[in-house]
């Protein structure tokens, strides 16, 4: 075969499909080209999941009539004024969504200008790749797209499509990233005649909660940080309210959606303190930094970036994160002391003739025979106490209590000890309620934190090998962990090469005992080929540090002392993150004395 020019309308149905994969991808391209011209509201339409119509109408700047023509043209846009890649502000800036979307599907085009208030609105249809005259139209102020029989010129493409419902989620998605990284615009979606979404403009948080849920907006906390002309900014969650997935993980760089493995790996950093591995923290961060710093020319669909100093940015996320949840100090997710109180609620009424609350069982307590009546029990026992219950204490033959000490204790924010469950949960009473404390979970956070404490003041301990661990693995893999071998010394694990496709350990921090240097290693190497400059050696041992702090720590079924208690709380109130353990759960549950009164019907 000869070497020949392809027509222009092979090579627009190739540029489309490396753009336009999908309805959602159409819907994106149109979204940010609304945002791009300064749109305050967007209006989407979509019919058999965007297969069949996509209709996206804005109010933004519009277009001229001979404008119109060149949009619908290759490599025709108006953001780059003076030809720099390097310094792009826009979210488009190919050219390539219109004609690669015509040449697919018939496109229709209408706009007006809204500056000159005289001139008269126009429309364009592209259908297949072949365009019509400008023609004029009736049309407010702005652009409205229309799409309709997408894929129609490219059948083949059709077959990869998924189930109407499948496609419009994925639409959906696509503007509710949009939304939340632009919440002064108002979204509304709709498909098939109903209304999907419906997001008038807001502050940032306010756009999160509609989105997110209210969960995540009671229990965000802000990010705020600023470092060598980069701004991070945002909202991420208490590590007691997680998910099992990262699907509610959102980033957005200069206002662009991306999906970039150095912030997932930014993130997973600075929750492996609070988080198990399996858990995932809900959070949405934006990352504002000049255009030239970042490279937004790597994916034709311009979900993906890649920063000029990762490590900066890798910083920047980490810090701003830790710093949010050691200023949120011990407080847990709101969220558990709803479930709380949700278990509590009282049985609902049943009906046996008549309406009567559902009485409870005696037949349980201690001392009193299958099918005794309570009159019997109360007439043998008198009323229950404490002591009579094997799963509470009520402190007998400790020191009597100073009712003075015990209320000046309540002003604590974690209260009093009041008893002690199951010799596993501590019942606190606090001015305005009670708190209910898991003892290991709260000691464990306690002991680990000591541990870190201690690692960072006395440094890194090495400890030498009698023989040097021979470690074998792929040759990129040895080169990544020798590229980083001065960090790794630093963190007492130093690493020699040891010929092709291995490395000699010669020593490993003290701190690690007889743990399994081959898997550590590799799993070192793994990670810095996942997630680069996001992962190190420090981490690997803090989580350690976590593992040893759950064996040393106060174990479920030890019986505790008031002043062993109370020491435990006033702990817990001054050391950062006791609010969670280092598996993400609780350690506390606080509720208010209003809340307990709605559940006696008091209030």
């Amino acid at each position: 075969m000869r070497i020949r020019q392809l027509p222009e309308t092979l090579i627009n149905q190739i540029a489309a499909g490396e753009v336009i994969e999908r309805p959602a991808a159409a819907v994106k391209e149109l979204a940010e080209n609304a945002i791009d011209a300064g749109a305050s509201r967007i209006d989407i339409l979509i019919r058999v999941g965007g297969a069949s119509l996509i209709t996206v109408q804005d109010d933004g700047i519009g277009m001229t009539a001979d404008e119109l023509a060149l949009a619908v043209e290759r490599h025709a846009t108006s953001k780059l004024p003076d030809d720099n890649l390097v310094h792009i502000a826009s979210l488009g800036f190919r050219g390539e969504a219109l004609p690669s979307i015509g040449a697919v599907s018939r496109l229709t085009l209408t706009s007006r200008p809204r500056s000159d208030k005289t001139a008269d609105a126009a429309s364009i249809t592209v259908d297949g790749g072949k365009k019509s005259k400008i023609t004029p139209a009736a049309h407010p102020a702005g652009t409205k797209v229309d799409i309709r029989d997408l894929f129609y010129a490219t059948p083949a493409r059709l077959k990869f499509l998924k189930t109407p419902r499948s496609e419009a989620g994925q639409v959906r998605d696509v503007v509710t990233r949009l939304a939340m990284a632009y919440p002064d615009i108002a979204f509304r979606l709709t498909h098939d005649d109903k209304t999907v979404l419906d997001l008038p403009s807001a502050d940032r948080l306010e756009r999160l909660q509609q989105i997110v849920g209210r969960d995540f907006a009671e229990n965000a906390l802000p990010i705020t940080l600023e470092r060598d002309g980069i701004t991070l900014s945002g909202f991420a969650a208490l590590p007691t309210l997680n998910r099992g997935t990262s699907q509610y993980q959102y980033f957005f760089v200069n206002g662009r959606p991306v999906h970039d493995k150095l912030t997932v790996g930014a993130v997973r950093g600075a929750y492996a303190d609070f988080l198990a591995r399996d858990r995932h923290p809900m959070l949405c961060l934006f990352l504002n930094m000049p255009p030239e710093l970042v490279d937004v020319n790597v994916h034709p669909a311009k979900s993906e970036v890649r920063f000029q100093d990762a490590a900066l940015v890798r910083g920047l996320i980490v810090g701003g994160l830790k710093h949010a949840i050691t200023e949120a100090g011990h407080r847990a997710s709101t969220t558990v002391a709803a479930q709380t109180l949700q278990s509590f609620q009282s049985s609902a009424p049943h009906w046996d003739g008549e309406y009567r609350q559902r009485q409870p069982s005696y037949k349980n307590f201690k001392g009193m025979a299958d099918g005794g009546s309570a009159g019997s029990y109360y007439a043998a026992h008198g009323s229950l106490a404490l002591d009579d219950a094997p799963a509470a204490r009520n402190f007998a033959g400790e020191a009597p209590v100073n009712d003075a000490a015990t209320a000046a204790q309540q002003d604590f924010p974690l209260g009093a000890a009041c008893a002690q469950l199951h010799e596993t949960y501590i019942v606190a009473q606090t001015a305005d309620g009670l708190v209910l404390v898991d003892q290991h979970a709260a000691h464990e956070r306690l002991v680990y934190e000591k541990m870190k404490q201690a690692l960072a003041a006395g440094g890194i301990a090495r400890q030498a090998l009698l023989l040097p661990e021979i470690v074998e693995m792929d040759e990129p893999a040895v080169d990544r962990l020798l590229a980083r071998k001065a960090e790794l010394e630093e963190l007492g694990l130093v690493i020699e090469s040891f010929g092709p496709g291995a490395i000699a350990v010669q020593e490993v921090p003290a701190l690690l005992g007889a743990t399994d240097i081959r898997q550590l290693v590799c799993d070192l190497a793994d990670d810095i080929a996942a997630y680069g400059q996001t992962v190190s050696l420090k981490e690997k041992l803090e989580s350690i540090c976590g593992t040893i702090a759950c064996h040393g720590s106060v174990r479920a079924g030890r019986r505790l002392t008031r002043e062993e208690m109370n020491a435990l709380l006033r702990q817990m109130e001054a050391t950062p993150h006791s609010g969670q353990c280092n598996h993400g759960r609780p350690t506390y549950v606080e509720l208010k004395l209003g809340d307990i009164e709605k559940l006696f019907g008091r209030k």
